[in-house]
């Protein structure tokens, strides 16, 4: 996909955010954590990443039941790596997860940022 489309791409993406994508947004947006700007739904290379701080190389991916399929881990492998040879850490919580325990995702994050 071109870097134009992806950007288009992203830009629906943040008009139609799931549940999980939208609570977690609301405690991470106008810097809430830390004071660490978040960005959500952002190109960061090939990819859109769900949310991204870039000024601390943080993404986070919320993932839904269609990452245990066999083929959306492996995505998420090179995605992973990609993303880590770029110098980002990666974190990944499930919908439910952050749905259910936004404290613990918090925590987790707190902890990333350092």
């Amino acid at each position: 996909m071109k870097k134009g489309r992806r950007i288009a791409v992203s830009r629906e993406l943040r008009q139609s955010q799931t549940d999980a994508e939208g609570t977690l947004w609301n405690k991470l947006r106008t810097r809430q954590l830390q004071g660490t700007k978040f960005r959500r739904q952002q190109v960061v290379g090939p990819y859109i990443v769900d949310l991204v701080s870039f000024e601390r190389k943080l993404v986070i991916e919320i993932d839904g039941g269609q990452h245990n399929e066999e083929q959306a881990q492996q995505r998420d492998e090179l995605r992973t790596a990609w993303l880590e040879e770029e110098g980002f850490k990666v974190l990944r919580f499930w919908n439910n997860e952050v749905l259910n325990n936004i404290d613990g995702v918090l925590e987790k994050i707190r902890e990333s940022i350092g």
